[in-house]
């Protein structure tokens, strides 16, 4: 049988652990050549786990807040396999959790650096590729926070996400290449290999980090988090032919809060 992404070469950023790990090795499963963009040592052990499953793997290491971070990772994946079909931007994410009179300048600017930049970086680093091949599928991965509580620099870097979706799809549309994205809501998830913010708990307040679980359970009509399979499943939809007339669109994955 052919599997929805045989021949196929996936970049998938972040995943070394959650959400993008479980794209990663489903996509792997399902043929793809998959690179493991990721800072973490455990994508090592991600490549491995692939690999042991009969799927194709590799990793590279760079800053993703830089262009050059960006554009080493694209080219990794030309170098290693010849092309470049699909790009999963995943990283991004909550650094602090507080109301927005307590967020300091540079608290702000990392926010921003962290959830936006990314994205932004890597889907410019990924035309290179895509346009001379006249095919493409960028996946950007936002969050239904672009309306939520505590966390305003992280979704203002979100909807930004969203509108690098909207408007790069419109740009690259009739040149063979779709733009699309989910926002994930609250997703159950083991616990993280590296915390996003190594002093959170010296910084945060559980009050604070508590209304973010309080809303997102409250907002859902599901009244839950969803788990990774449940989000990893709507990202490689959209990566897979199979979408193949959706482009532009953001779909929320929140079970029922559109964000």
């Amino acid at each position: 049988m052919t599997r929805r992404f045989d021949d196929k070469v996936m970049v998938v950023t972040g995943a070394a652990q959650g959400i993008g790990r479980r794209v990663a090795e489903r996509a792997a499963s399902d043929g793809a050549r998959v690179l493991i963009v990721d800072r973490s040592p455990a994508r090592k052990e991600v490549v491995e786990a692939i690999r042991d499953a009969g799927g194709h793997a590799e990793a590279i290491s760079v800053n993703l807040e830089t262009w050059s971070g960006c554009e080493k990772a694209m080219q990794k994946a030309v170098d290693l396999w010849g092309r470049l079909d699909i790009l999963i931007n995943n990283v991004g994410g909550t650094i602090w959790a507080k109301p927005f009179e307590h967020y300091e300048p540079r608290q702000i600017d990392a926010e921003v650096r962290r959830s936006l930049f990314p994205t932004l970086y890597c889907c410019r680093a990924a035309l290179d590729h895509m346009l001379p091949q006249g095919s493409g599928v960028i996946v950007n991965v936002s969050s239904i926070a672009t309306r939520g509580l505590n966390r305003v620099p992280y979704a203002a870097a979100k909807g930004g996400v969203n509108a690098i979706t909207a408007s790069l799809a419109w740009e690259v549309a009739e040149r063979g290449i779709r733009v699309v994205a989910t926002a994930p809501g609250g997703t159950e998830a083991p616990p993280r290999v590296v915390p996003r913010n190594p002093n959170a708990a010296e910084e945060q307040r559980e009050d604070w980090y508590q209304t973010i679980v309080d809303q997102t359970i409250q907002s859902s009509f599901m009244k839950r988090y969803g788990t990774l399979d449940e989000q990893a499943g709507p990202i490689l939809f959209l990566a897979s032919d199979d979408a193949a007339y959706i482009t532009g669109v953001t779909v929320p994955v929140g079970g029922g809060d559109l964000g």
